[in-house]
């Protein structure tokens, strides 16, 4: 079906190189020559039955079903590229169980008996859709636009293809049919539908375009920069073509020389192919006044060269004459291809399959080589029912060295060839190779794209701009599932990709980025005496318990004077050394926690603690108890003295440590490791195992010290020249807010900070303690030695 495609007359040119080789090949076939004839159908049903029929028909005296003629036997017919010039083919040749190969697009045969004698020189289709596939999410063309022809193929492609296709991940922006391709009669309904579709591929935002067609189908994308000049509408750059290996580079003479830009980029699935060896020299030889036997090659060169052939002595003067010396490979490779191209590589190999095939089966057949050559004949057209059953398993490797075979389908076993088309301003076509596509290839070679940085410069083809990281898609109503809003990502969740369905958490030890696209390792947080907090921490502890130290020893020193003597000795001493211990305590808070640390932090504090406001109850009511036993008659003096004091010191130590016990008899403190609390650091605390029994250990504490503030309260306005319940009121008003405020304050805060808040807490309240109560002591003992009197003290205030 050549006609008025000059590119496909290279078919016919690999059909006579293969069997020029094969006749001169003295060892393939003996004593039979392959001969052949060529018909051409020009498009139309009519004339490809009625070839089909003179091929089962006496040479020159068509009878239907009448043969007489024993040289000139049909062995196996070759059809193509055109479906239907298949399918005419095989409905009639398959009643004469007579073997048909087929090239370029495979008819839909429905009928059992006519597709047991059909062979394609082409793969499983099955197999090409699937490279596709993989080809648009190679690149990410996930929104493309489908065209195809309205015919059995089209309609069986867009029915159980394209929907595998939308199951990969590919959304369709549109599916159009392409209207039939008219050279005589309805060109003006063509051209309309053309115009038609062209408008629609043009608005489309769809990049990439997937073309299912047949050989001639490029013919309409030539159309294209016409349409554009006649519609006035710009094309649009930047348009990818997704091209089977049914089809080829064609075009109409008209069409010659109008430029290729539309075709450029284009990808193209082609059979795998390599150039056959002598096929170039054989093209370059070709002239049409030496060739006199081809029928095709007078019109063909004065199509591609235009020049003319004289037939009559009027015309020998004709101003542009074909001459004969016009070269071939002088020819843009758009008009003519010297290379060889998959449909004529696979012609090429049908021929040698033919010839494998008659080889096998008149080598099984011992009669043959003792045969006359007349005999040899007669029982060559006897046994050529069977010969479709050699053809079918036929297994050769052509001279290129590739092995050629058939599956059990009747389908060649051979991969594929991605090509990407390169068009230049002067009409040159170049296919250039970058990738491959098999199925019998080894695991991970199945696929592969070797060069596909013109690929990478192509534009992504999406319904929308893709979902940055940090994003999630979300589904459009009423849209294809490629159409999408993005959402940032909730509080807490990433999405570290492009494109992601939805955002995800982070592991625990980590933690989402600012931007919410990666999770960050969380760094182990605690308060250590390597950084700066810790530091000051540790500073102010040992600064407080060094002074403590100090005022002990003065007191030490001066234990008999009035003043120490007057506010209780013994209790000033336990005070100090409570609060020289407390200053202590924040060191167990500060460094890596530890089991012990953790066991000893909180009941260490509490029991010492404890006993400190107890020596302030202890005082308080001392100081009270002292005034109320000076009235005449009193009994509370029985209760004044050491005893006192010591009983209820040892009653609250005892209290607290029997809870510290309990505390850690049932639910110790112990080293934990908090990821949640804060989210960009896992702190290493400890546990208090109970958190109730830590504010009972705390609210025992305050009770105390209300219990302190309340007999100082009452007694800060009985009469002494040194009256210490004023200073204890006021160090337990102090004690009492820090310790209030601690609650709230310790409940807000997270990580190390909730630990130097408590020790904070500790050192503001010991200092409190420190200050109100021991300072102005020390302050008469070293300033002012001259109040330091029995006299002085007992001097009334004014």
């Amino acid at each position: 079906t050549w006609g008025l495609v000059t590119q496909t007359y290279q078919h016919i040119l690999a059909f006579v190189f293969a069997v020029k080789e094969i006749n001169e090949d003295i060892q393939m076939l003996h004593n039979i020559s392959l001969g052949f004839n060529i018909y051409n159908a020009y498009f139309t049903g009519s004339l490809t039955y009625l070839a089909s029929l003179e091929l089962v028909s006496t040479w020159g005296k068509f009878i239907p079903n009448y043969k007489c003629d024993v040289q000139g036997t049909t062995v196996a017919v070759l059809g193509g590229p055109n479906s239907k010039a298949c399918l005419f083919i095989a409905t009639i040749l398959s009643i004469y169980k007579l073997p048909q190969l087929g090239y370029g697009s495979s008819p839909v045969i429905n009928d059992p008996s006519q597709q047991a004698f059909f062979q394609w020189m082409f793969p499983n289709r099955n197999q090409q859709y699937a490279g596709i596939l993989q080809l648009l999410l190679l690149f990410r063309w996930i929104w493309i636009g489908v065209i195809f022809i309205h015919d059995d193929n089209g309609l069986r492609f867009v029915q159980n293809e394209l929907p595998k296709f939308s199951q990969g991940g590919i959304c369709f922006d549109f599916i159009e049919a392409l209207p039939t391709l008219y050279f005589k009669t309805g060109i003006h309904e063509m051209i309309e539908s053309w115009v038609k579709i062209y408008k629609l591929i043009i608005n489309s935002p769809a990049s990439v375009v997937f073309l299912h067609g047949e050989i001639h189908t490029t013919i309409f994308l030539r159309m294209f920069p016409q349409i554009s000049e006649l519609e006035n509408i710009p094309i649009k750059a930047g348009k990818v073509w997704i091209i089977i290996a049914q089809m080829e580079f064609t075009s109409v003479p008209f069409q010659q020389s109008w430029d290729l830009d539309i075709l450029h980029g284009s990808l193209a699935f082609a059979i795998h192919s390599q150039d056959v060896v002598g096929f170039q020299n054989f093209l370059q030889k070709r002239n049409p006044y030496v060739e006199t036997a081809d029928g095709f090659i007078k019109d063909f060169w004065k199509q591609i060269f235009l020049c003319s052939f004289p037939t009559s002595l009027e015309e020998e003067n004709f101003w542009n004459r074909c001459s004969g010396e016009e070269k071939l490979e002088a020819l843009p490779r758009s008009v003519f291809d010297m290379s060889i191209t998959s449909h004529s590589y696979s012609i090429y190999n049908a021929v040698y399959a033919v010839a494998h095939a008659l080889h096998s089966m008149t080598s099984l057949n011992f009669k043959l080589r003792t045969m006359s050559e007349e005999g040899q004949k007669k029982s060559l057209n006897q046994q050529l029912w069977q010969f479709y059953h050699f053809l079918r398993k036929v297994s050769f490797n052509n001279t290129v060295g590739e092995m050629i075979s058939f599956d059990e389908n009747g389908n060649l076993e051979v991969g594929f060839d991605i090509i990407n088309w390169v068009t230049f301003p002067n009409l040159s076509l170049h296919r250039v190779k970058v990738g491959t596509f098999d199925v019998k290839a080894p695991r991970g070679q199945i696929f592969s794209v070797v060069n596909y940085k013109m690929c990478l410069q192509s534009p992504i083809s999406l319904c929308n701009e893709p979902c940055h990281k940090g994003h999630s898609k979300t589904k459009k109503e009423g849209k294809p599932f490629c159409c999408y809003d993005c959402l940032p990502c909730p509080r807490g969740k990433v999405s570290n990709q492009m494109d992601l369905e939805s955002c995800y958490q982070c592991p625990e030890d980590h933690y989402p980025s600012k931007a919410q696209d990666q999770c960050i390792p969380k760094e182990i947080s605690f308060l250590s005496f390597q950084e700066p907090l810790g530091i000051i921490l540790a500073i102010v502890a040992l600064l407080f318990s060094s002074i403590t130290a100090l005022v002990l020893m003065v007191f030490i020193q001066h234990r008999d004077t009035p003043i120490i003597k007057a506010n209780n000795r013994d209790l000033s001493y336990a005070l100090l050394v409570s609060l020289l211990l407390s200053f202590l305590c924040p060191l167990l808070f500060i460094g890596q926690p530890q089991r012990i640390t953790c066991l000893l932090r909180q009941t260490t504090f509490g029991i010492i603690f404890s006993v400190a406001v107890s020596c302030m109850v202890a005082k308080s009511l001392t100081v009270v108890l002292a005034f109320m036993a000076t009235r005449p008659g009193s009994k509370i003096r029985l209760w004044v003295g050491k005893r006192l004091a010591l009983f209820i010191v040892l009653s609250c130590y005892f209290i607290q440590t029997s809870l510290c016990t309990v505390w850690l008899m049932r639910s110790a403190p112990f080293p934990d490791l908090d990821m949640h609390s804060l989210p960009a650091e896992m702190v290493l605390e400890c546990n208090e195992g109970s958190t109730a029994m830590f504010y009972c250990i705390l609210g025992f504490i305050g009770l105390l010290a209300m219990i302190s503030f309340t007999v100082a309260f009452l007694g800060r306005n009985l009469p002494d020249s040194f009256n210490e319940a004023k200073f204890i009121t006021l160090s337990m008003l102090l004690f009492c807010s820090v310790w209030i405020s601690f609650v709230p304050a310790y409940q807000s805060t997270k990580g190390k900070y909730m630990v130097a808040m408590e020790i904070f807490s500790i050192l503001a309240s010991g200092a409190g303690l420190l200050v109100l109560i021991f300072f102005p002591k020390v302050y008469i003992i070293l300033i002012r030695p001259e109040l330091n009197s029995r006299q002085q003290l007992m001097r009334k205030p004014p």
